[in-house]
This record gives C-alpha cells, structure tokens and sequence, in this order.
C-alpha cells in the first residue's frame, strides 16, 4: 500500500489519481486544512496532521505501507517570508515524524515533493539538478533541509528516496474531476481564470521590470498529470532499486506573466484586466526547467507541455466548478 501524504491537495489528488489508475492500493494521510476531501477519488483516507506522533504512527500501525509519497506541507513564497516560524515547524517538524515512523516500521521508500525554490536567483537557465542551491526564502529553505534530512536519513537508515523539484504545476485534470482550489489562491493560472469569471477585479502583475523580455516574472509551467506520472515512475524506479536522488520536472520552456495573460485570453475568447503591482520579496526573475536528467534516466515525457492546453484544462475545471470544491 502506498502512503501519500497530503494526498487530497492539489498535486497530491492528481497523483491519487493516477496510482489508482495504476491499481495501486493508496491511503491518504490528509489535515484537510488545505485540502479536499471531494479531490480524493479512491483509496482510504485518514485525516489527520503530520506533527501529531500519535496520529502518523497510527496510520503505520493500521495499514501495510509499503512507500511513501510526501505532499504535505505549506507552500507559499509570500507567506513563508512573512511567517518563517510556521513554514519551518511545519515542513520541517512534520517531515521528521514521518520519516521517523517510516523507519521505526520499515519502510525504505519516500518520494518527496521538494521545489525549485531550493535553487533560489538562477545563475543561468535552463536550470538542471547540479545547479546550486540557494533558496530566497523560507519556503525553498525548508525544501532543501528536508532534501538533506533524507539525504542523511539514506546513509544511517537504507530508507532510499527521490527529490522531485517541480517548477510551477498548472492545469487540471483532463477528464474534469479533480482541479485547483487554494483558499486563499496565490497561483497565476487560477487567478487569471478566477478574474475571467467576475471574482476578481483583474490580475496583479507582481513587477513589470524584471530583467526579462517583457519585463514580467517568467516560470516554467508544468501540466499536474505529467507531475504525477513522474511520481509513479520515481516509485517505479526505487522499488527496482534506485539510489537516493533528485530530478527537476518542468518543460523546459518559460513563459512570463504576459505571455500567460496572452494565452489565457486566446484560450477563453474573452480580455483579462490586470494591473501593475510590486515585486514580492522572494521572487527570482525566471525560473525554467532542464528535465534531461528525468527524462533520460526514467523515460518521463511530458503529455501537455503546451500552455493553452494547461490553461484549456484549467479552464475546464474552474468554469464548471466556480466555487471550486465548495460548488
């Protein structure tokens, strides 16, 4: 049985999805204080917090775990430089109970939802996995300790994992049954769409001179569905004996605040308000992927690296689910 935490999330849901696809045996390990009860398609689900022992050592007591995947955790830029404290308790604290109760029961795999915030300001892109890493905020920092805390965790205990250093996941599940829904929302996509359907008075541009082309932030969106088929084939690999290790999964193709706002437009046929407003502290100029090493090493391909068709399936979910799980 694998053991996903944070499992009714945004990328946790789409990756429960796509295990039990697979006909994997899943149980959910979920706060439900960001996530979705309704985004959990199948499987088992135990509500319950990471920093609760008791509560993690219950779930390792009850079910036959045979791996782990790690969502849960808080994962805002801007909130984690205003509220270190909560991000480093959380992220850090939460983690160590699960890996502490993952070797008290024996087992020996983890796949970890890590970011490319650990890199911090790029020296160059496309970024790729020897890049060094030197987040710019608190969130990207608690990323990378957990990165080295497994690192650790492999050389005194065997229990082997795979970093996964996502960019930014985007987009929807295609057949519509599960999306993004974040209280409050801070990613582009969803924005945009939100604005589109009359929720929003217009989109903020964080900073339109940045040292890009059009003067706006520029990130590499990737579809949620091929975030989790990485996932599975990260399982895959260490249950056929990987090594500890770490893959960026992006496109490799960066698209800037504008060029989205563009996209969306072209997509939904309809104009986007947005205003110009102040950089946010913490934010690198540009962000994009170099996936050679995922692809190469576990034959992982993006299925829908085109924007408009990450944006069509946002589209999709936001337009038939406005007010997200709630409607």
């Amino acid at each position: 049985m694998i053991l996903v935490t944070g499992g009714a999330g945004y990328i946790g849901s789409h990756t429960v999805k796509a295990l039990l696809l697979e006909g994997r045996d899943v149980v959910v390990f979920d706060s439900l204080e960001l996530g979705h009860r309704d985004a959990v398609l199948g499987g088992e689900l135990v509500e319950g917090n990471l920093l609760d022992k008791d509560a993690v050592d219950a779930v390792f007591n009850k079910y036959s775990i045979d791996a782990v995947v790690h969502f849960a955790a808080y994962a805002s830029v801007g909130d984690s430089m205003v509220s270190p404290d909560k991000y480093f308790t959380n992220n850090i604290e939460g983690g160590l109970n699960l890996v502490n109760a993952m070797r008290e029961h024996g087992v020996g795999r983890i796949i970890f939802s890590s970011s490319a915030a650990t890199y911090g300001e790029p020296m160059g892109v496309p970024i790729d996995e020897s890049h060094p890493q030197n987040p710019t905020n608190p969130y990207g920092e608690t990323k990378l300790m957990f990165e080295k805390i497994l690192k650790w965790y492999d050389v005194a205990y065997g229990i082997k994992s795979v970093s996964l250093r996502y960019f930014n996941a985007a987009g929807a599940d295609p057949e519509g049954k599960i999306g993004e829904d974040h209280t409050p929302e801070g990613h582009l996509i969803p924005i945009i769409l939100q604005t589109l359907l009359g929720q929003r008075e217009n989109v903020k541009v964080f900073g339109c001179d940045w040292d890009t082309p059009d003067g706006t932030c520029v990130r590499d969106y990737i579809h949620v569905t091929d975030l989790a088929d990485a996932h599975l084939r990260a399982l895959a690999a260490l249950e056929r004996g990987a090594e500890t290790g770490a893959y960026n999964l992006g496109n490799g193709d960066g698209q800037s605040v504008k060029q989205m706002i563009d996209a969306a437009e072209e997509v939904t046929g309809k104009k986007v308000p947005w205003m110009a407003a102040p950089r946010r502290p913490g934010d690198p100029a540009k962000l994009v992927a170099s996936s050679k090493k995922l692809k190469n090493e576990l034959g992982w391909q993006p299925k829908y690296p085109d924007v408009r068709t990450i944006i069509e399936h946002a589209w999709r979910w936001h337009s038939t689910h406005p007010q997200g799980y709630a409607g």
